[in-house]
């Protein structure tokens, strides 16, 4: 009688052992307290670690000092708008391969263009779903 015993490269005493999946950091600024608060939600829920900035120089500042996997940007904020915020990261050395997704409820065709031309990767608009949200932001992480 013969057993059947596990392949070379592996032994039936050591189990296979996973690495854990890095939890991707999302920066998100958004100046409505409500569109920040389900957005944050969503992405939390997705496992995302999430950090929060309510305006364009908030949102500059914390991307440089915290260094996020990810930012995603309104567009129509006070001071800094989302596309000049764009624009500043990509000059900016700590920030330049940062990927952006600007997340509008500018549904032109042309602000879309706009966007993409100051340096986002991926453009959302508002209103989007929360399998929209988590698909955008995980193909604009690879």
């Amino acid at each position: 009688m013969t057993l059947n015993s596990p392949p070379a490269h592996q032994t039936a005493t050591q189990p296979a052992t996973q690495v854990p999946a890095k939890v991707s950091t999302v920066l998100v600024v958004e100046d409505t307290p409500s569109e920040m608060e389900l957005m944050s939600h969503y992405l939390r829920e997705e496992g995302f670690s999430v950090i929060s900035a309510p305006s364009g120089k908030e949102g500059l500042d914390k991307a440089i000092a915290q260094q996020p996997d990810i930012i995603i940007t309104d567009v129509v904020m006070p001071g800094i708008s989302g596309f000049e915020l764009c624009r500043k990261l990509k000059r900016t050395p700590e920030t330049m391969a940062t990927p952006i997704v600007i997340c509008s409820s500018k549904k032109q065709n042309i602000d879309r263009l706009w966007g993409l031309k100051q340096g986002a990767k991926a453009y959302l608009t508002k209103p989007y779903t929360r399998d929209e949200l988590v698909e955008v932001i995980k193909t604009a992480l690879v």
